[in-house]
């Protein structure tokens, strides 16, 4: 005889309960995953969107400095003279919660491993598009092949010159491409003429900051290559610039007086009897008499004007009959490896200038103070390559977000020959990095 089955049911509501509760755990778990992944998700978001706006932050300071310079330029760069460190800020310049600096260089000083803050001046430069191929080829690094193709690259011909490059030698080149057979329109138009290697355009800079950066003096341990030796070797585009011209007009918009030519002599005589008198307007006027000039600085020196005179018609004189003027050196603000390359000055006389710079800051108005600095010679030699005025500014504009997060870095160059300041060329330099030096860069917050 079969035992009776006995059904127990709470066992069954048991385990119905157990899996429920393992159900609502397994929900619970899943739910949790979800609000931590969202919650991780929204932190990302949140972090990125901060970058964001800091990058953002970093962008428009630097956009605001460009303004500031602007403003600067238009206050104290009129009429071809130059700003002094004095007339403006170049370093910590709040905008908002950001920062920006005006990245330059010192013309009278060789680089250290700290930055200089100024504006710079492109009529330091040798112009690409006007020197004569003896100015190119006297800077540091320039090769004769180099200097050649440059000199192609810019003319209007399909001649090769001595050691140049024309078509024949670019379409050999991968990808090919032609000469330009045109003027350069930027500088860094160089990276695509013949034999222009990174090594030479940017030496050892290579964030283009003018500072020894210490990737620029490990040897081979980081990019660029360099020679450890504690000295940064600037390439080419330090020097040289295609910016530079200053208007051959006077304030009142009228045409300067041509000094150089002798049907323009009755309108010299006019403005000498105008600034100093009939007396000393014929003293001056009586060793010239009949010769033709080349120019302004060879007036000075054969019409035995002083330096105090010459300052007072500067601005009205010229010897050229352009209406623009291209390419004119400003001595004033020339570096020694420019300078050296003037004909007439070279590396022989460019440090005693130099010297006589540092000695003498507050005669630096015009090119009168190389009546004392220079013989007369080598004067009248350098004269056709050299001004006192400066009409074009580039500033190089680094800018930091809040706290030291961050960043952005923008070059642009300043035009002043019609007046008031344009900007004539902008390039985002971010992308070479870190620009404002090992201390600012070790500090915990910046300014």
């Amino acid at each position: 005889m079969r035992a009776p089955c006995y059904v127990f049911p709470q066992v069954g509501r048991m385990h119905t309960r157990g899996s429920v509760l393992i159900i609502v755990l397994w929900v619970c778990f899943g739910v949790v995953a979800l609000v931590l992944y969202f919650a991780h998700s929204m932190s990302s978001e949140l972090r990125a969107a901060d970058n964001r706006v800091v990058s953002l932050s970093a962008r428009e300071a630097a956009d605001g400095g460009a303004r500031y310079v602007a403003y600067v330029l238009g206050q104290y760069a009129t009429g071809g003279t130059r700003p002094l460190s004095t007339d403006y800020e170049a370093q910590a310049l709040p905008v908002g919660d950001a920062t920006f600096w005006i990245l330059g260089r010192d013309p009278d000083i060789e680089p250290t491993d700290e930055p200089v803050f100024n504006l710079v001046d492109e009529a330091s430069k040798i112009n690409l598009n006007t020197a004569t191929r003896g100015m190119l080829e006297a800077l540091p690094y320039m090769t004769p092949e180099l200097a050649g193709a440059i000199i192609d690259w810019r003319d209007t011909n399909a001649n090769v010159t001595e050691n140049g490059a024309e078509d024949e030698t670019y379409s050999r080149l991968t990808p090919p491409r032609r000469a330009k057979n045109a003027p350069f329109e930027t500088v860094d138009e160089l990276r695509l003429v013949y034999g222009a290697t990174l090594d030479l355009l940017f030496g050892e800079d290579l964030n283009r900051n003018g500072v020894l950066d210490p990737n620029e003096d490990d040897g081979d341990a980081s990019l660029p290559v360099d020679d450890r030796n504690g000295i940064l070797r600037r390439g080419l585009l330090d020097f040289v610039t295609v910016y530079s011209a200053q208007p051959n007009t006077r304030s009142d918009g009228s045409r300067r007086v041509d000094v150089g030519a002798v049907p323009s002599r009755q309108r010299l005589n006019q403005l000498l009897v105008d600034r100093f008198g009939a007396t000393r307007a014929a003293e001056l006027m009586v060793p010239i008499e009949g010769q033709q000039l080349g120019s302004v600085a060879e007036f000075m020196v054969r019409s035995r004007i002083t330096a105090a005179e010459f300052e007072r018609i500067q601005a009205d004189v010229t010897a050229s009959t352009a209406a623009v003027v291209r390419g004119l050196i400003n001595v004033n603000t020339a570096p020694e490896t420019v300078l050296a390359c003037i004909p007439g000055i070279g590396p022989e006389k460019a440090p005693a200038l130099i010297s006589y710079r540092l000695s003498h800051p507050e005669g630096l108005t015009s090119i009168a103070w190389l009546l004392e600095a220079l013989d007369p010679a080598s004067l009248v030699q350098a004269g056709p390559f050299i001004t006192g005025q400066s009409y074009q500014y580039s500033a190089d504009i680094v800018a930091v977000g809040p706290h030291g997060r961050g960043y952005a870095r923008l070059r642009t160059v300043f035009d002043l020959s019609q007046g008031a300041p344009r900007m004539v060329y902008r390039q985002d330099l971010s992308g070479l990095g870190w620009a404002l030096g090992a201390v600012a860069l070790d500090s915990a917050t910046l300014p």
